[in-house]
């Protein structure tokens, strides 16, 4: 029997890995002569360097990068062990998260350290790129993470434009002159699961600006200086991308990676499966084991678990989750392909304990166990 196990992490309790080594402990006292194969799980955002890097190998990267409103900050990427292959939250040097609220203002705020981040990693040999872009701080159209690899956007009188999504409106054209030769060697696949355009009601202005601290009454305007942005920047590709779902992602970012560094827009926890070569594990399998730290309706809406079992249904796998809490709304994943899930609850313990690591890797493990122990005497019929 062949079991492929991809867990998604239990936040504040186990990694993806951590929960899919205990997940294969537990099948292995049930059934020891199991082959069981273990694969890192992830969404594309926060979580996705540290279970690529721990399911595949390689070695992680710190440096000190522009932070969103300017000030230097630390962050990290991670290289695979091929050498060639980065994977980065654009989080770590542009997200919401490293600003106060009181001090979040994306008419300032920059993806220049994102660009950072990317040039560092090709002058460390990497061509391949697996970049996450949720949960940004700027609307900046990506500008500032060009400017870092070498375009330079130039206002009327020739001069180059600072940083910031106030400047987009003094744009009137781009030199590329400067641009990293490498860059025509790198390939970027880039995780995103929004589906906003650039601009209009549904931009990146509108629809994210104010959650960044951008007023109300600003996002017409914003929009505007976006949409000029927009014309300049394909005039000079020769690429009409500004409707392309994704295009508004991250303040914009989408929009620059894909006008100008030709990359390819995937729902996160596709581009991860595809990353992890899940695919062909399945083709041989008869079980597959997924989950996440809480089950319910949200995860049949294209989050990792989900995406899993609609793969492995493809070669008439049995799936099973688990998951730290399970609602009662979670019937819905059933019609995701999920066969069945449990709950890896085992006693009456409060939040705390139940997630207190030591204590989940114990549940899950001995859930497993239970489980395929009713696995084996099936199968043995």
């Amino acid at each position: 029997m062949k079991v492929v196990v991809a867990m998604d992490s239990f936040k504040g309790s186990m990694t993806s890995m951590e929960a899919g080594n205990a997940v294969k402990e537990g099948i292995l006292r049930a059934i020891p002569q199991a082959e069981v194969v273990v694969k890192p799980l992830a969404d594309g955002g926060e979580g996705t360097i540290d279970a690529l890097m721990e399911g595949l190998g390689g070695k992680r990267i710190v440096l000190s990068v522009t932070g969103p409103m300017g000030k230097r900050t630390e962050c990290s990427y991670g290289i695979l062990e091929d050498g060639k292959t980065a994977v980065m939250e654009m989080a770590q040097a542009a997200g919401i998260t490293l600003v106060a609220e009181a001090e979040r203002n994306p008419l300032c705020a920059t993806t220049y350290g994102v660009g950072e981040m990317i040039r560092d990693a090709v002058h460390k040999g990497c061509r391949h790129f697996i970049m996450g872009i949720g949960g940004s701080a700027t609307n900046d159209g990506g500008v500032g993470m060009l400017t870092a690899l070498g375009f330079c956007f130039l206002d009327e009188k020739g001069q180059p434009v600072k940083v910031g999504a106030d400047i987009l409106s003094r744009i009137t054209a781009v030199n590329a002159n400067g641009v990293l030769p490498e860059l025509k060697e790198c390939e970027f696949c880039i995780a995103c699961d929004v589906n906003n355009p650039l601009c209009g009601e549904n931009g990146a202005s509108f629809i994210y600006g104010p959650q960044k601290g951008l007023p109300l009454e600003l996002c017409s305007k914003v929009d505007e200086d976006m949409r000029h942005y927009a014309e300049i920047a394909e005039a000079f590709s020769g690429k009409n991308c500004r409707e392309t779902a994704g295009a508004g992602a991250a303040g914009g970012l989408g929009f620059a990676f894909l006008t100008f560094l030709n990359a390819r827009l995937m729902p996160g926890a596709e581009l991860i499966l595809n990353t992890v070569c899940l695919e062909e594990e399945l083709k041989t399998a008869q079980y597959v084991v997924t989950g996440e730290g809480r089950l319910d309706d949200q995860t049949m809406m294209g989050k990792a678990p989900t995406k899993v079992a609609k793969l492995a249904k493809q070669y008439g796998c049995k799936v099973l989750a688990f998951a730290g809490s399970v609602t009662r709304d979670a019937v819905k994943c059933n019609d995701a392909g999920i066969d069945a899930f449990f709950s890896i609850i085992r006693d009456i313990v409060s939040r705390e304990k139940a997630m207190e690591p030591e204590t989940a890797r114990q549940n899950i493990a001995d859930t497993a166990e239970q489980v395929f122990r009713l696995v084996r005497e099936t199968e043995g019929r």
